[in-house]
C-alpha cells in the first residue's frame, strides 16, 4: 500500500467505512446472536426437550407406519413431510407434518409403545426462531435479500477497516495491541480496531461460508459451480425442478452442493397400472422406505422426505457432520427403486470444499472445538460492532449525524473505485447500492462544498 495516497484517501474509505457500518450494524448484531445460539442446536435441544426427545427403550419397536397411523388419527387431515427415526435407541422417532391450513408441526413419538410425546411449532422454537432470524429476519425473500446485502457489505467493512488499519509510522500499541489507559475514546477506538484486525480473517470466513445459502448469490453462485452428475443415473431425469425445493431457510433436506441437481421422477405410469389392476396400495410405504434406508447403509441420524405429487420421490439424506459422509438417495415411491444415489465424492472440487466451509461455520465438523470456535468469532463481531457504535456516539457533534468529511469523490479515486466495483460484481447485491450510496454521497458532498465555500 502506497503510504503517500494515504492521507489522501484515508477520509474518503473512512467515510465509507462508517456509511456501511451505520447501515449493517443493526443486521450484523441479529446475525452473531442467533448464529451464537444455533450453533448450540444439539446441546440446547437435549436440555430443553428432554421430555420430547428422550425415551425409555423397550424389547421391540413399532413400525413408521404404525406410528404415522397414530399421528394420522389425531390429525385426520395432516400430510407426512418428512420422517426422522431414531438416531439412537433412547431417543424418540419425529414427524413433521403439514396441517389442514398448511401450518407445519414436528410430532414427537415414542418408537416402542407408539405414545405422542408432544408437538412442536418448529417457527416458534428457540431453534425455529433463531434460524428463522438468522436466515430471513422472519421477512420471507424480502429477510434473505437484506441478510445477503448486509452480509456483502461486512465484507467490504472487513476490507476497508483493514486498510485503515495499515500501520503508518506507529508501533505496536494501537496497532497490534489496544492501549487500554489512554482515554476513553482511544480505549474504545483501539478495541475496535485492534480486536477487528486479529478477528478480520475469521471474520471473512464466517461471512463468505454464510453467502452461499443466500437466495441470490447463494442460487447463482450454486447453478454456476453445481455440476450435474449425469453418470448416476441411466438417463438424465425428465423433472423439471431441481433439489432445491426441498430445502427451506428452516429445514435443509440435501447438502447445498446438490441443490441445483435435478430432481429425478417417480414412475407414474406404473402407478397408474397399478391402480386399474385393482392394487389397494401400490406406494412404498413408510416402514418400506426405512427398510431400504437400513439395507443402504443408513444406519446413524438420516432422514426421508415424502414424495410431492405422483412423479414426487422419496429423498433420503444422511445427517453428517462432515461432508466427506454426506449421500442422497432419490428413491421410486411406488417400486422401492433407486434412481440416484449422490455422494461426497461425486461432488465438483468447489462444492466440497463450499461444504466444509458450512460444516466449520455452523459448528458441526469437529465438535465443540469448531462449536467454541465458531462463538469465539460471534462475540468478535459483536464487540467490533458495538466499540464502532461507541466511537461514533462520542465523536459525532451534538445534533450531527458525524459522518467523517472529504471534499474528494469516490469517482476521483480510481483504484479504490475499481476495487469498490470489482468486489461489486463478485457481491452483485452491493452494486445497485453502491450506486445510490455514490449519488447520495455526490449530493452531500457537494452541498459541503457550498456551505464551506459560504
Amino acid at each position: 500500500m502506497s503510504v503517500s495516497a494515504t492521507p489522501r484517501f484515508y477520509a474518503l474509505v473512512w467515510r465509507w467505512h462508517f456509511y456501511a457500518g451505520l447501515l449493517v450494524i443493526p443486521v450484523m448484531l441479529m446475525l452473531a446472536i442467533t448464529g451464537s445460539i444455533y450453533l448450540f442446536k444439539p446441546q440446547l435441544d437435549a436440555l430443553m426437550y428432554p421430555h420430547l426427545m428422550q425415551v425409555r427403550p423397550a424389547q421391540h419397536r413399532v413400525s413408521a407406519d404404525a406410528m404415522q397411523a397414530g399421528i394420522a388419527a389425531q390429525y385426520p387431515a395432516m400430510t407426512l413431510k418428512k420422517y426422522l427415526p431414531p438416531p439412537a435407541t433412547d431417543r424418540s422417532a419425529q414427524f413433521q407434518i403439514a396441517l389442514a391450513d398448511g401450518a407445519s408441526r414436528t410430532v414427537f413419538v415414542d418408537p416402542y409403545r407408539n405414545v405422542i410425546l408432544g408437538v412442536q411449532d418448529p417457527d416458534w422454537t428457540l431453534q425455529g426462531a433463531a434460524v428463522l432470524l438468522h436466515g430471513e429476519l422472519m421477512m420471507g425473500t424480502w429477510g434473505d435479500l437484506l441478510v445477503e446485502l448486509s452480509a456483502s457489505w461486512a465484507v467490504l467493512l472487513v476490507i476497508s477497516g483493514l486498510y485503515m488499519w495499515w500501520p503508518r509510522k506507529q508501533g505496536r500499541w494501537g496497532v497490534f495491541l489496544p492501549r487500554l489507559r489512554a482515554g476513553k475514546r482511544v480505549f474504545w477506538r483501539d478495541l475496535h480496531v485492534v480486536g477487528g484486525f486479529w478477528s478480520s480473517v475469521l471474520l471473512l470466513f464466517l461471512l463468505l461460508t454464510g453467502l452461499p445459502w443466500t437466495g441470490f448469490w447463494g442460487e447463482k453462485f450454486a447453478n454456476v459451480w453445481g455440476q450435474y452428475p449425469v453418470h448416476l443415473w441411466d438417463q438424465p431425469p425428465a423433472s423439471t425442478q431441481s433439489a432445491r425445493v426441498l430445502n427451506t431457510t428452516l429445514d435443509k433436506t440435501v447438502p447445498w452442493a446438490l441443490e441445483p441437481v435435478p430432481l429425478p421422477e417417480s414412475d407414474a405410469h406404473a402407478h397408474h397400472q397399478a391402480a386399474s389392476a385393482g392394487v389397494v396400495n401400490p406406494r412404498f410405504t413408510l416402514a418400506q422406505v426405512e427398510t431400504l434406508a437400513v439395507k443402504l447403509g443408513l444406519l446413524a441420524a438420516y432422514t426421508i422426505t415424502a414424495p410431492k405429487g405422483d412423479t414426487g420421490v422419496y429423498t433420503l439424506a444422511a445427517l453428517v457432520d462432515d461432508p466427506a459422509l454426506q449421500r442422497t438417495y432419490h428413491v421410486d415411491q411406488y417400486s422401492g427403486r433407486v434412481l440416484a444415489k449422490i455422494a461426497y465424492a461425486d461432488y465438483g472440487l468447489i462444492p466440497k470444499t463450499v461444504e466444509y466451509g458450512i460444516s466449520i461455520h455452523e459448528g458441526k465438523l469437529f465438535g465443540l472445538a469448531n462449536q467454541l470456535l465458531m462463538l469465539s468469532v460471534c462475540l468478535m463481531l459483536m464487540m467490533t460492532c458495538i466499540t464502532g457504535i461507541v466511537m461514533w456516539w462520542k465523536r459525532r457533534p451534538t445534533g450531527e449525524l458525524g459522518a467523517p468529511k472529504t471534499p474528494l469523490s469516490i469517482l476521483r479515486w480510481k483504484k479504490g473505485l475499481a476495487v469498490l466495483v470489482g468486489m461489486a460484481l463478485f457481491l452483485p447485491t452491493v452494486l445497485a447500492s453502491i450506486i445510490v450510496l455514490m449519488l447520495l454521497d455526490w449530493a452531500v458532498l457537494k452541498r459541503w462544498s457550498k456551505v464551506a465555500a459560504s
